[in-house]
């Protein structure tokens, strides 16, 4: 029987994917659409998703694709209000690496193909149902062919229509934000070209400006056209429109040319309330949308990804209980709602219309971007390198390390003293304590749940059972080997 059968292959399928046969479990992935994106679509990769490719052996063939964006500059009426920098990213990657989604589908499916599986194209699933014991899914082929699959677990990675979440009548909980929005990926020529490492944002008036660097190089420009009309669609874009937005807006000084992209858009920006139901969980897309402010969507559903992907691995090898799958919709529902949040709070301040709430805004933000803290409270938002699972089911235990090293917590890479964890050909936990009897006897304990080596602890007094996902799961003193027994007893099948 096989093991998961992944609908969608989008960057979250192919990331979840690639993840379950680098683990070892048999994996199909399909998808309904004849070719791979053509278009950039989603632009940045952060700190911490690049953080996770580092376990999953990829980040050097992304880091070559790409080009590193560090910051961004925000401009209204001609004068600068501020600068937000990302060098103070508390990562090895600091800074937004700027790669269009075509891309990031192609290594993704490369680095899938070194496992052996490659996505099946034209087979669209038309139906599922959850038997208790498996799922049997149903597939339609380009050439007619219906096919049935027993699958152990079946996950929708298949975007914002979902057909998997349709089929679980699982409602979608939101609305459209009020405004029609234009992109265009262009070359820029001209002196007053915005700088290529950075984001440049123009608060107009009349509307956003956003101008973001891609490789090539080439520029997305977007902007908002106003209030959306339900009942009518706006025009296409055209190049000209497009340089009436840039002297408008930007000022002028330099034009657009050689547009590979012209697009309107809309943004929807809503979220189930569960991502699993049975055997049937939901990531990316298909469980969340909202405003590409901040850039994290697609960085979201990929750490959906890879946080079901060493759960669904240690379930399907016999080292953990079924009931660890528990924990993965109220660990990656919590980040979706944070995400929402701020992507919609973030669009709703830069598309105010009203001239004085403007006024206003643009007054704090140059006061508060003129302050270090607030800058770097940005930055470390933006990488979502302070995603937490504190009150997570599998986060155990109060001691605090001086480090912020609590049960839930990144533990930050620099304390991994080795390859990451996760990075091996089976997902355990890796333990960080002192060396002894103690030690010794938890990995003989549980072989199947623990790296077969201690590491070090990151600073004395500590002892610490990391997530194969490089969380803390368990934190707690030296001492506390009882504890330790305990939670991993709790956890293996």
């Amino acid at each position: 029987m096989l093991d998961v059968l992944v609908v969608g292959a989008g960057p979250v399928g192919l990331t979840l994917a690639a993840e379950l046969a680098r683990y070892g479990l048999s994996v199909r992935i399909v998808d309904k659409a004849a070719h791979p994106t053509t278009t950039s679509k989603a632009l940045a990769i952060w700190s911490r998703s690049l953080e996770l490719f580092d376990r999953m052996g990829c980040t050097e063939q992304f880091l070559a694709a790409g080009i590193q964006g560090h910051g961004a500059s925000i401009r209204s009426g001609g004068q600068v209000l501020g600068h937000a920098r990302l060098d103070a990213i508390p990562s090895a990657y600091n800074f937004a690496l700027m790669i269009p989604q075509r891309e990031t589908e192609r290594l993704m499916a490369a680095h899938l193909g070194r496992f052996g599986p490659a996505v099946e194209r034209e087979v669209e699933l038309t139906g599922f149902e959850d038997r208790g014991d498996r799922v049997q899914a149903r597939l339609h082929h380009a050439d007619g062919r219906e096919e049935m699959v027993d699958c152990l677990w079946l996950v929708g990675c298949d975007g914002a229509h979902s057909t998997v979440r349709h089929s679980l009548g699982f409602a979608f909980a939101g609305a459209p934000e009020p405004n029609d929005w234009v992109l265009a990926d262009v070359t820029l020529q001209g002196a007053a070209a915005p700088p290529a490492d950075e984001v440049s944002l123009y608060l107009h008036r009349d509307g956003l400006f956003v101008v973001f660097p891609m490789p090539g190089p080439r520029f997305r420009l977007v902007a908002t056209l106003g209030a959306a009309d339900p009942d009518k669609s706006r025009p296409d874009p055209t190049l000209e429109s497009i340089q009436t937005l840039i002297a408008q807006r930007a000022g002028g000084g330099f034009t657009a040319e050689d547009p590979q992209w012209l697009a309107n858009f809309r943004v929807h920006e809503r979220k189930v309330a569960d991502y699993r139901r049975g055997r049937v969980f939901l990531a990316g897309d298909a469980a969340h949308i909202h405003s590409p402010a901040g850039g994290q969507g697609m960085n979201t559903g990929m750490q959906d990804a890879i946080n079901l992907a060493w759960k669904l691995a240690m379930v399907g090898h016999g080292a953990a209980d079924p009931d660890l799958l528990l924990s993965y919709s109220p660990e990656r529902s919590a980040v979706g709602e944070i995400v929402l949040r701020n992507a919609t709070r973030m669009t709703e301040m830069a598309t105010l219309a009203n001239p004085a709430a403007q006024g206003l805004r643009n007054l704090v933000l140059r006061f508060a971007l003129g302050l270090a803290p607030i800058r770097e409270r940005m930055a470390l938002q933006m990488s979502e390198v302070e995603i937490a699972y504190g009150s997570s089911p599998l986060s155990r235990g109060l001691h605090a390390g001086a480090h912020g090293l609590v049960a839930g917590a990144r533990l930050p890479p620099e304390f991994y003293a080795g390859a990451p964890p996760g990075a091996g050909e089976r997902p355990r936990f890796v333990l960080y304590a002192e060396p002894g009897a103690d030690s010794a006897d938890l990995l003989s304990r549980f072989p199947e749940m623990l790296e077969p080596v201690a590491r070090p602890a990151p600073e004395g007094g500590l002892l610490l059972l990391v997530r194969p996902d490089g969380y803390i799961g368990f934190a707690g003193k030296a001492g506390d080997w009882a504890e330790a027994i305990a939670y991993l007893g709790g956890l293996a099948a």
